[in-house]
């Protein structure tokens, strides 16, 4: 099945939003950016704690941690095993809930890498969705290749629903790569490379931390953004690790969230009102930090919160104790290994399908250098 593709003209591309990394100055929605002088951001990376599904707390680390096809440096930035030395490329990012906050942690990422390379970046998304709104974000990523020729496509596989846009462009020739997800190779075609943390062990790490906590005994609620092959995977892997780890908790069905903060916050008062006894919550969503800690605040019940991603909202609400830890993906370094992988394709170098990143769980001892990357990036 194909989505609803038509080519937009110019006037589409700007009311839904097309930003780029050319060679301009960070603008407003609908303008392009450089791949060498933007200055716009908001980054990320990964420190500390669990670090395999079912086995111990590791030592704290550096941001980024390591890689299958590299180590990353402090800053979450994937060193290239080989640096790519070929042209200079041209590359196109295609991602559904495009000002996401912990989406624009990846575009800095992939800005950033953009400019170290010396590549031209252009990023589509349709800025004014609160769900995953695919057929805009393809016709805006139909219109950007129509006017511009790419070495190299990313397009964010978070969806399957995307799986058929990929499939297309690996029939023109177009060479794809994605960040996120690490999907079985052969099983989206099109797809030439994937970098990201690996989902299952990010929710078995989630688990433990929990688990350890509250001294293995209560019940957790569990709460994504939308029913997405990720989510899915990291609910059912935080699930399956508790359930051997610590049987004496109770994991709750997962609830969908959502994305609009107000009624986030509205379904978790919910679910602690029907689960007075319930004792933790772990959210799979960037915003769950604040969704979970709104909730506990009006409930008045002191919960045990991990959610994911190290927003400054979310290391803040780490900081002020009313969040225990958030699972810090690799958000930064993951989308700098897009551009890595982009080039050692389009040069036709060798490469690794697929790269993964660590994601442990980070609580309040091991914030800083999550805030000095933000701080680097101007978020």
């Amino acid at each position: 099945m194909r989505f609803p593709i038509k080519v937009a003209g110019m006037a589409l591309i700007a009311a839904l939003g097309l930003a780029g990394c050319s060679s301009s100055t960070t603008a407003a929605v609908g303008s392009t950016t450089s791949s060498s002088a933007s200055t716009s951001a908001a980054s990320s990376s990964s420190v500390a704690a669990p670090s395999s599904a079912g086995g111990a707390a590791s030592s704290s680390a550096a941001p980024g941690g390591s890689a299958t096809s590299g180590s990353a440096s402090a800053g979450g930035a994937p060193a290239s095993s080989p640096p790519v030395t070929g042209k200079k490329i041209s590359i196109l990012w295609v991602q559904p809930l495009f000002t996401h906050p912990v989406h624009k942690i990846m575009q800095a990422g992939f800005k950033s890498a953009c400019d170290a390379a010396g590549d031209t970046c252009t990023l589509v998304g349709n800025p004014s969705a609160t769900n995953y709104d695919i057929p805009a974000t393809v016709t805006l990523a139909e219109a950007a290749m129509a006017k511009t020729k790419f070495d190299a496509i990313a397009v964010y596989d978070a969806d399957p629903g995307i799986d058929s846009f990929i499939a297309k462009l690996g029939k023109e020739g177009k060479p794809v790569v994605t960040w996120h997800v690490l999907p079985a190779q052969g099983t989206v075609p099109g797809l030439k490379a994937a970098a990201a943390e690996d989902v299952p062990t990010a929710g078995a790490n989630a688990a433990k931390a929990i688990g350890a906590k509250i001294n293995g005994v209560g019940k957790v609620a569990v709460t994504e953004g939308s029913s997405n092959t990720t989510e899915n995977l990291m609910v059912k892997s935080f699930t399956d690790t508790m359930k051997a780890s610590y049987p004496n908790v109770k994991v709750l069905p997962a609830s969908l969230e959502g994305f609009d903060p107000a009624a986030a916050q509205t379904k978790a008062v919910g679910l602690i009102q029907a689960n007075p006894d319930v004792v933790a919550a772990f959210s799979t969503t960037g915003g769950g930090p604040a969704t979970w800690a709104g909730a506990q605040r009006v409930s008045g019940k002191k919960l045990t919160i991990v959610g994911m991603d190290y927003t400054r909202q979310n290391l803040d609400l780490v900081k002020n104790g009313e969040v225990f830890g958030v699972v810090a993906q690799p958000l930064y370094a993951e989308a700098q290994k897009v551009v890595d992988l982009a080039g050692a394709v389009a040069n036709k170098q060798p490469f690794e399908y697929l790269n993964t990143l660590p994601s442990p769980v980070i609580t309040s001892g091991q914030l800083q250098p999550y805030y000095d990357i933000l701080t680097k990036a101007g978020n």
